[in-house]
């Protein structure tokens, strides 16, 4: 085992095979960051012990924004599943409610629609995801179809391309910066769900599906509640538990971790693996907060499972460190951490709004925040976007620029991009 102490600011020249550390000379580097290297067999642990190459927490300010309450259908966002961005900046939204995709430009203007509903050449039924390919092309995933489809940064239909159907999920596409796109699929079809393995196809847009990835796995099992009856079972993590997480980069490799600590591994090709870990103080889950997310999930449970009752461990005490990845176009490292949850509305609101709508309503919610890490592992700051940003469709960073979903407080739904502004 060898071991290295960095203090300075080095979060943007980090390396392995020679490491300067300096307090000065590096442009928009404010911070002190303070960090331990230690190497044991092929893994590398960066560990943060304090502070940030930024100095400080960085904000998210709207610079352009497409949705709207009421006007033309076109600026009209329902539930917008996917969202892709291409070099010009122009941007496409995916949006189940309509279904189509929409095209505007960098100033928010719409521009086209991409294709229509349908299965002839050019057609998608209840697309997946789409992603724009490092030459700008759009690609669009088709499971119904059994195809992804691609069309030209334009909005012409070009070709399309083999793709397993029968199979079906949210998470976003990826690409990578060698020009391949990366979408999950199901490994071992024909097995119980249980014993589902998942990965990622490699599509190489000239010729269709190259390989599959295999994701990365732990051993590790989250808490869990369970209900079945003849011919059906349902099971689903217990609220505030740890879980895995896995992303991928555009440098081409698998990210991951557990979230009983604060650890993301990064399975670089060729190289150790690169561990980031960072000092956390638990967070901790309200009495009120945790009550109300088991009393929600009794309630999905019981409309599939008449009279069930909990039958997993207790709501912890504490939040996990994180809860989800991003990995940037730079291959900057986005850890979506834990965060005190706050009031969203009264118990006179929640409880006027389960009688209109029968079902459990959460009082409490968790603002979005994110710790940022280069790809070599220094802790570049803390980020905190507005409340009414969200999570999913996952968002898209590129720099100093993010595009997100936003919701307002009536639940109108927009595309923002954003400008990351750090400290001053």
């Amino acid at each position: 085992m060898s071991r290295l102490v960095l203090v300075g600011s080095v979060g943007l020249c980090l390396g392995f095979a020679v490491i300067a550390c300096t307090d000065s000379g590096v442009d928009g580097v404010d911070g002190r960051w303070e960090a331990v290297v230690d190497t044991v067999g092929d893994t590398v642990t960066v560990r943060t012990i304090s502070g940030s190459v930024w100095g400080d927490t960085a904000t998210l300010v709207p610079e352009v924004s497409i949705g709207m309450l009421e006007g033309p259908d076109e600026y009209l966002i329902g539930d917008p599943r996917s969202i892709a961005v291409n070099s010009g900046g122009n941007i496409y939204v995916l949006d189940r409610q309509v279904p189509v995709i929409r095209m505007y430009d960098s100033d928010g203007n719409f521009v086209r629609n991409v294709g229509r509903e349908g299965g002839g050449p050019g057609e998608y039924k209840s697309p997946g995801a789409i992603a724009v390919l490092p030459d700008d092309r759009l690609l669009v995933r088709d499971p119904e179809n059994g195809r992804s489809s691609i069309y030209a940064a334009e909005g012409e239909y070009l070709e399309q391309l083999r793709y397993p159907g029968g199979f079906n999920t949210s998470r976003r596409m990826y690409t990578d910066t060698a020009g391949f796109a990366f979408s999950m699929v199901l490994l071992n079809y024909g097995t119980a769900p249980w014993d589902w393995i998942f990965g990622l196809a490699r599509i190489d847009p000239r010729s269709g599906i190259r390989d599959t990835i295999p994701a990365p796995t732990w051993d590790y099992e989250p808490p869990q509640i369970t209900a079945s009856r003849e011919g059906s079972s349902s099971s689903d993590n217990v609220p505030f538990s740890p879980d895995d997480s896995w992303s991928f980069s555009p440098l081409g490799y698998m990210i991951g971790g557990v979230s009983t600590d604060y650890r993301v591994d990064l399975y670089r090709v060729g190289e150790p693996v690169l561990r980031i870990e960072r000092a956390w103080e638990p967070v901790r889950v309200k009495p009120e907060e945790g009550a109300e997310r088991r009393r929600e999930r009794t309630a999905r449970m019981q409309r599939q499972y008449s009279g069930w009752k909990w039958n997993g461990p207790a709501v912890p005490d504490t939040k996990p460190p994180f809860t989800n990845l991003i990995a940037t176009s730079e291959g900057n490292i986005w850890v979506q951490v834990s965060q005190e949850g706050y009031e969203a509305m009264s118990d006179a609101e929640a409880r006027a709004a389960e009688s209109r709508t029968d079902r459990p309503q959460l009082r409490f919610l968790e603002p979005t925040a994110y710790d940022v890490f280069s790809p070599a592992g220094a802790y570049l700051g803390h980020v905190k976007p507005p409340r009414s940003f969200r999570t999913r469709p996952e968002p898209l960073v590129r720099g100093d620029t993010v595009w997100a979903v936003t919701r307002d407080e009536l639940d109108v739904a927009r595309v923002v991009r954003f400008r990351l502004t750090r400290p001053e």
